[in-house]
């Protein structure tokens, strides 16, 4: 059976699939397609802790489909510009559970992760499955990874 980690930027995959559909993203169907006939070793969903109750509850039915929910609080600074990324985090734990599977699952549009996806499929040897919003999608991430998903109707709520 296959070994996957499964990385979710909560943030991207938010704003993303709420621009091109304006609706939100299914993560049980998601996990359903993704976790089918394969042996889930690790899955974390990155978000920005915000404290309020919508939020909570939304970490709650993450935790309770089976991912560990990393928080990271929000910063507002003085200028009005806000501040509450996960690129380092995600990174740090991707290249730490590559060794151990045979796919990384990731889901974010964002390019600065093409290095990152580059590195894992070259020095680990696992292939590197990228879950992102058409259009959205950095295209150099797309060409990076061995396989890229379009979040489309099927992975939508209330579509």
């Amino acid at each position: 059976m296959e070994k996957v980690a499964i990385f979710v930027d909560v943030q991207n995959i938010y704003y993303t699939v709420k621009e091109k559909y304006h609706c939100n993203f299914d993560y049980n169907a998601f996990w359903a397609e993704a976790t089918q006939g394969r042996e889930v070793v690790a899955a974390y969903a990155y978000a920005i802790h915000r404290g309020d109750e919508k939020q909570r509850q939304f970490q709650n039915i993450l935790r309770g489909i089976g991912f560990e929910v990393k928080l990271k609080p929000f910063i507002q600074r003085s200028d009005g510009s806000a501040k509450g990324d996960w690129d380092v985090g995600i990174t740090l734990d991707v290249v730490e559970h590559a060794p151990d599977v045979d796919r990384v699952i990731l889901l974010s549009g964002d390019g600065d992760f093409d290095l990152l996806v580059d590195k894992v499929q070259t020095k680990f040897g696992a292939s590197v499955e990228i879950y992102g919003v058409p259009g959205l999608t950095a295209t150099s991430l797309q060409n990076t990874a061995h396989f890229y998903r379009e979040i489309e109707q099927t992975l939508l709520l209330g579509r």
